[in-house]
């Protein structure tokens, strides 16, 4: 199972039952520092159910013997290569300690990724991808390789799909997986009170699986779509029907709001690890059923990984890291003063903390201020480009991220998708007083602003404190322009509250990016005025519907690059967001008490979720950590080089 993670999803990034064993997969490590093992053996219990495949089940069933019949049985799967192996792992990596982030806000709830309101966030996606396990993964090609699923068989017209399970796969209950699990997953999802309109989307279009046998399970596309058999593999997340099978969506939500339904993952969330709006802990399960698969043994190397919430506060989260109280830093916006400046401080200085810029192949994904189309003023395209033209980044660029960042004119950014043709908006107050007059906005009152049937131009945008520098520069050349925009503090929940109930006029937001684009769960028209689903502006328009269409049987992969393209072009110039920027490359600093792989980051890793690549390849290094701690007691020097290290592994290899 290649730990790519990447599931055909959308998000928005704003930013009991286990074993108390070290040992199996790898060598086990004991750091002299805090990152040792911490484990709470009284939540710890280990489940040793058998490995191997019912005896009851045959081989044509997918029971023992499968794999000698596959083929003849018109069954296919991947054979990883040595590529693959390659670089799902370091073989230096040995098992044991924790490593420690900080996040910016406490999950709405610890349900799977976008299994119901409020779980369609970078948080859920990270512990989805480290607890829950689909039928197949993506390879770092982009193809199907097996995880829950050894084998799949695809029909002739490309609407029917087999899938043979893994008789070894089991849960952290101990509970085999079998189709029943399959089924009850997609029961539970198809159920209308689950609120998650993107995910009914998605699988509206699958009937209701049926089980061949306990390891073998069929799916049928109700129409031709080129992605349905990846989309269907890829994006279900497979929960226990002993757990779940029969709740209702609503049963589900209330159920599992600050706890995790079991799943078949590495790693497991335990209840008594969460302190709510304070910090969670995720726990490695070493009973984990596929530790041992070739792909899977150098990956997965914390015993502990725990995220401290520091609400909105990326100053304080900094000043944590100075002092070594977390263990890894990302540098945003808000901090990019320091990566630049902050360089005297005697963890720098001593080189105990290392800084990397890495460049890799992920998707971008999307920045700045999206603009609510069902109502006025961004009803009227022309309010919306003034505004565009109001915003002036080249010059937030320049003067508050020290042209460490770069424009961005795509949803499709670091992709072969990016339409390179797009309208560059440049800022231009001269245009945008000319459109907002042809809107109607003629006149001002005496304090200045905007009026149009007697209502002065004001709004509301709802921020995090950390944004308001970079916005109130648009603030003043909005209030320059005649236009009153109020900007109100806000935490991210309250935000994500507002953009998910459609109860905002002007949002900041941050997306995701895809490596294998899915607009359908963001711009189609036939979520517009729906809540609780990624199309937050209200886009619609007919002919981006029809491409969308088109995009999903198409299966020429040129023509479907050409697709999101003319896509990308229709979205840039609906004007429903004003794109903001980009960094150059992903920068991190870390205590130098960690084993990091040549490529430090997996190819496809993204700014919102790279903190993956880290958990999952990185391992706890006792011979740094015990040098470390040394050096730190005898404020001595560590040998290395201090500077920022430019790593472009991904950029430069050449297969």
């Amino acid at each position: 199972m290649l730990k790519q993670y990447k599931f055909i999803l959308p998000l928005i990034i704003i930013s009991s039952m286990i074993v108390i064993s070290c040992g199996g997969k790898k060598n086990s490590s004991n750091g002299a520092d805090n990152n040792g093992p911490s484990y709470n053996t009284k939540l710890w219990k280990k489940y040793d159910t058998p490995a191997g495949a019912d005896k009851s089940v045959s081989d044509v069933q997918g029971g023992e013997g499968f794999e000698k019949i596959a083929v003849a049985q018109g069954f296919t799967t991947y054979e990883f290569n040595e590529f693959d192996i390659k670089h799902s792992g370091d073989p230096r990596a040995t098992v044991g300690g924790n490593i420690r982030f900080t996040i910016s806000r406490f999950p709405l709830s610890f349900r799977p990724f976008f299994y119901g309101q409020g779980a369609n966030f970078s948080e859920n996606l990270q512990m989805s991808s480290l607890t829950y396990e689909t039928l197949c993964n993506l390879g770092l090609d982009d193809q199907p390789v097996p995880s829950l699923a050894t084998h799949w068989k695809i029909s002739e017209d490309n609407l029917t799909f087999t899938f043979r399970i893994n008789p070894d796969a089991r849960f952290a209950s101990g509970a085999p997986v079998t189709s029943e699990d399959v089924i009850a997953t997609f029961k539970l999802l198809m159920d209308e009170t689950i609120l998650s309109p993107s995910m009914q989307q998605i699988f509206s279009k699958y009937e209701t699986p049926v089980a061949l046998s306990k390891y073998l399970v069929e799916v049928k596309s109700k129409e031709f779509d080129c992605r349905a058999f990846k989309t269907f593999a890829n994006s279900l997340l497979v929960l226990s029907a002993k757990e779940i099978g029969g709740l209702s969506g609503k049963e589900f939500l209330d159920k599992f709001q600050f706890t995790q339904p079991v799943g078949s993952g590495e790693y497991i969330v335990l209840s008594d690890d969460i302190v709510k709006q304070q910090s969670y802990t995720i726990t490695r399960r070493d009973d984990y059923w596929a530790k041992d698969i070739p792909v899977n043994k150098y990956s997965g190397n914390f015993d502990q990984i725990t995220f401290e919430v520091i609400k909105d506060n990326p100053t304080l989260e900094y000043e944590k890291f100075k002092k070594g109280e977390v263990d890894k830093f990302w540098f945003t916006g808000n901090t990019t003063d320091k990566w630049l400046g902050d360089t005297t401080y005697d963890a720098v200085q001593n080189n105990w903390v290392k800084r990397d810029r890495v460049f890799t192949d992920g998707a971008v994904g999307t920045s700045g201020l999206f603009l609510n189309m069902r109502k006025p003023p961004f009803d009227d395209k022309r309010v919306r480009i003034a505004f565009y033209h109001l915003f002036d980044r080249e010059a937030i660029i320049s003067k508050l991220l020290f042209n460490e960042y770069e424009r961005i004119h795509s949803f499709y950014s670091n992709t072969k998708y990016e339409n390179k043709s797009n309208m560059k908006v440049g800022y231009d107050p001269a245009k945008a007083a000319a459109l907002l007059a042809e809107a109607g906005y003629t006149s001002k009152n005496k304090d200045g602003i905007l009026v149009k049937n007697g209502r002065p131009f004001r709004l509301e945008l709802g921020i995090p404190k950390p944004l308001e520098k970079f916005l109130t520069p648009y603030q003043q050349t909005l209030r320059q322009a005649g236009i009153d925009l109020q900007i109100k503090f806000q935490d991210g929940n309250a935000i994500t509250k507002n953009i998910a109930e459609r109860n905002f006029n002007i949002t900041w937001a941050n997306y995701g990016g895809l490596d294998d684009p899915y607009p359908k769960t963001s711009i189609a028209s036939e979520l517009a005025d729906k809540n609780d689903n990624n199309n937050i502006t209200g886009f619609k328009d007919a002919y981006a519907d029809e491409l969308i269409k088109q995009y999903d049987i198409q299966c020429d992969p040129t023509s479907k690059v050409n697709i999101i393209k003319k896509i990308d072009s229709i979205e840039t110039a609906m004007f429903h967001c004003l794109l903001a920027w980009t960094p150059r490359g992903i920068r991190i600093a870390y205590w130098d008490k960690f084993g990091v792989p040549e490529w430090v980051l997996a190819k496809n890793s993204s700014l919102g979720m790279h903190d993956l690549a880290i958990m999952t390849g990185w391992w706890y290094d006792v011979e740094k950590a015990n040098a470390l701690q040394e050096a730190k007691k005898n404020k001595k020097k560590l040998s290395g080089n201090s500077a920022i290290r430019e790593v472009m592994y991904w950029k430069n290899l050449k297969r």
